[in-house]
């Protein structure tokens, strides 16, 4: 076992909010090295403004510059634009929340009454009392390729990358010492992204009971009559709100992941371990979305086509008991890091929260009002 003292900031978890925190570090010049400890799966995520929070809407203003800065740095294209359909009872709360947070921060917008949606959308039913407005800035991110882009300008700014090394131990002090199978490190600080995995890596000194962590199914959904919804070309992402007897939001967007499917989820899952995922047998989530479908989307099965349930397939969250991240300092130990519990809408942001967790890792204040994000709220 060696010791090693050649970098200013280890970062456990390679996801892309880890990876992005690496990026930002390795630009402004730090000695970074990014563990893997499980990373972002799929190859597509929703991008969108839509937010019941202004808080989420401002920081997603930056998210879209950043990202494209990606795509130029890197020379791939990582967004498409869809918009983004937010459907719901014109009386729900978080419909009211969704609009009027749009208007406020001057998204472009459009708002679809009964006989627009029903010209523009014949494929998706609209029930008695929805109203609809289309984020028309949303769109598909490129998640796999999004991964690899940040991690290879991170490895061209002289950053590295280790996989497979798991930490096993972390001594809090004024220089923080992570221990893995193979190697102890000592540096001046350290972040923790490690995803379903993090509430693991806070507790082998501290206690903590931040996050919650669940699986989800992720299905896939093919039309009755193949080619009539033109799902892989010409629809947009939703985000269903207000359907009676489900806690959470249904949403959805084009597959590339399988051609010619649509990928719809439920917003919420089943309590694992992420260790334990593949032995996880719930299928309540499947139940619902099938009941969602057979109401809200005529044109599909009312049955998935595919659902993703082996362990390397798995859609597991970190879910804190708000849904709002945790972006903050240690408690008692002002250079260890944590970025945790993004509750299944973080990959949007990995830019932003990259920037933040950077910002904090050097000890400089970071210019969004983190106190949603605060460690001790929970």
């Amino acid at each position: 076992m060696s010791d090693q003292q050649d970098y200013n900031c280890i970062i456990i978890g390679a996801g892309i909010q880890g990876s992005f925190t690496a990026y930002h570090l390795a630009k402004n010049n730090k000695r970074t090295l990014l563990l893997e400890q499980g990373s972002s799966h799929g190859q597509t995520r929703i991008i969108r403004k839509a937010y019941e929070h202004d808080f989420y809407t401002h920081m997603m203003e930056e998210c879209y510059l950043l990202w494209a800065k990606l795509e130029a740095e890197a020379n791939v294209t990582l967004f498409r634009r869809t918009g983004i359909l937010v459907k719901g009872p014109e009386d729900d709360v978080d419909f009211q929340q969704f609009r009027s947070i749009l208007a406020r921060n001057q998204v472009p917008t459009e708002i679809l009454g009964p006989e627009e949606f029903s010209q523009r959308l014949p494929q998706v039913n609209l029930l008695a009392g929805e109203w609809a407005l289309m984020d028309t800035t949303a769109g598909v991110l490129y998640a796999n390729r999004a991964l690899r882009a940040v991690q290879r300008v991170f490895q061209s700014e002289g950053g590295v990358i280790k996989d497979g090394d798991q930490v096993t131990d972390i001594q809090p002090g004024s220089t923080v010492t992570a221990t893995t199978a193979t190697e102890v490190y000592r540096e001046e600080s350290l972040v923790i992204t490690a995803g379903p995995w993090a509430n693991t890596l806070m507790a082998l000194h501290w206690t903590t009971n931040t996050t919650t962590v669940v699986m989800i199914n992720v299905c896939y959904w093919k039309e009755k009559v193949p080619g009539t919804l033109d799902i892989s070309s010409r629809n947009p992402c939703f985000v269903q709100l207000g359907v009676e007897g489900s806690q959470y939001h249904f949403y959805g967007l084009p597959s590339n992941e399988y051609p010619g499917l649509m990928k719809i989820c439920y917003h919420m899952g089943s309590e694992t371990e992420p260790d334990e995922s593949d032995q996880q047998t719930d299928r309540t989530d499947v139940h619902l979305l099938s009941q969602f479908v057979s109401h809200y989307l005529l044109g599909l099965e009312p049955e998935p086509a595919v659902v993703e349930r082996v362990c390397t397939l798995s859609c597991c969250l970190q879910v804190t008991p708000d849904h709002h991240f945790v972006l903050d300092r240690h408690p008692h130990h002002n250079n260890i890091i944590i970025g945790a519990g993004f509750s299944g809408h973080g990959f949007k942001f990995g830019p932003v929260v990259g920037k933040v967790l950077c910002k904090l890792s050097l000890g400089q204040m970071p210019s969004y009002d983190l106190s949603p994000f605060k460690i001790q709220r929970l």
